[in-house]
């Protein structure tokens, strides 16, 4: 298992930019929990927490395929650098000010998501021009996923540290002074200053002409908003049993699941199409949330949110290779923001309802959120079951990528650059 990735790993700039990418989005993969933990800690009421973290992700959302767009016309220092200190300053904005000065609170958030760097995306366009093969790289897509959820178990807990060593305040300005670290360690490498998308057809749709990409955000939409109402759901929690720390320990379970289960499935190399196993996924990810409703004691609820988790890294890791396989060509970092952007706003919706949730109907109304939307999710794969089996780039030798030392990508593989 472990061969496979110390063989990603060991390819010139892989480390550097996975670390770096993991580093650059610390802000943006904690931001629902420390805008939660600051809200609660100034006073603010549940539905504030939530409102306050759904305006952040509903700015990262519409951000975040406008940002990937510019990468794709521009390169990628011009537009990730700026952004991130940018992105950054919002949040500083909102630490200072509190959520009781409502208007610069929303500002703040705003600004902040708004301008959230496309790192996700960019990084996913950048591996083909690092590693050699399909195999190769679509295991990188793994690691990626595995390497994310790496980020969310320590992220929640780090979190959670700073909050009890200063206060959730600083807890904002530290983990955003990170990540403009790590956004400034991407865009000063070679691959990320050499990367240039493929020549593009002019519409003004870009990536969303494509009807396989159109259903997967819908699908991916749902999974953001059974996360997003976890977050706020776990918090309740906690509150129920009386410890902060309870809800950093479900956070990182949940995320520690993901890791589990991103592990095992890039060790092994996967035979059929790709949508017709993110289908499977997600059906078992929807059967993992359902347990959380029975809201038992501290370690078994511990251990049903690792069992949540199990499925998420790989749903993740197969719907990049569905993405990459269906993006337009010179679409490809707008394509991945897009996914980016779809899960953010339904983790935005996730967390504004499940607020309201736990008010009126307690702990368990905010789990049942999560849930449901699993459902949801593999609902709407099924119904687009025929758009999703069509691929926007079929199997067809693609050209060399200007980027690539290692020659051409191997047939069947799309690097965002079509013959």
């Amino acid at each position: 298992m472990a061969a496979g990735y110390l063989d990603i790993l060991r390819a010139r700039h892989a480390a550097r930019l996975l670390a770096g990418t993991l580093i650059g989005r610390l802000p943006n993969g904690t931001a629902h929990i420390a805008i939660v933990l600051f809200t609660r800690a100034e006073g603010g009421s549940y539905t504030l927490a939530g409102a306050l973290a759904a305006v952040y992700g509903l700015s990262t959302a519409v951000g975040q395929p406008l940002l990937g767009r510019a990468v794709d016309l521009c390169g990628q220092p011009r537009v990730q650098l700026p952004a991130a200190v940018v992105s950054g300053l919002g949040m500083a904005l909102l630490a200072l000010t509190g959520p009781h000065s409502l208007p610069a609170a929303c500002v703040g958030v705003v600004v902040a998501g708004l301008f959230t760097p496309p790192l996700e995306g960019g990084l996913r366009a950048l591996w083909p021009s690092v590693l050699d093969g399909e195999e190769r790289v679509h295991r990188a897509y793994a690691m990626d996923a595995v390497a994310q959820e790496i980020m969310f178990t320590v992220g929640p807990l780090l979190v959670t540290l700073l909050v009890s060593l200063w206060s959730p305040a600083a807890a904002l300005l530290v983990i955003n002074a990170i990540g403009v670290l790590g956004a400034l360690s991407v865009v000063v490498s070679e691959p990320s200053r050499a990367w240039r998308s493929a020549p593009r057809e002019a519409h003004w749709l870009g990536a969303l002409r494509s009807p396989g990409l159109l259903a997967l955000l819908g699908a991916f939409f749902f999974v953001g908003l059974a996360l997003g109402s976890i977050t706020v759901a776990a918090v309740a929690y906690a509150d129920d049993h009386g410890r902060e720390s309870v809800y950093g320990w479900l956070m990182a379970a949940l995320g520690l699941g993901a890791l589990i289960g991103g592990a095992v499935y890039g060790a092994r190399r996967w035979a059929g199409a790709p949508e017709r196993r993110l289908r499977f996924l997600v059906a078992l990810l929807a059967l993992g949330y359902l347990p959380l409703t029975l809201t038992p004691g501290v370690a078994a609820m511990t251990a049903l949110a690792a069992l949540a988790g199990v499925f998420l890294a790989p749903t993740m890791a197969c719907s990049f290779i569905v993405v990459d396989r269906h993006a337009p060509q010179g679409t490809v970092t707008e394509a991945f923001s897009w996914l980016v952007t779809t899960f953010g706003v339904g983790a935005a919706v996730g967390t504004a309802v499940a607020g309201p949730a736990v008010e009126l109907g307690g702990t368990r109304w905010s789990f049942a959120v999560a849930g449901a939307s699993g459902v949801a999710a593999l609902i709407v794969l099924l119904a687009t079951k025929k758009a999703l089996d069509v691929p926007g780039r079929m199997t067809v030798a693609v050209r060399r990528s200007e980027n690539d030392r290692n020659g051409a990508v191997e047939p069947g593989f799309s690097s965002g650059r079509k013959a």
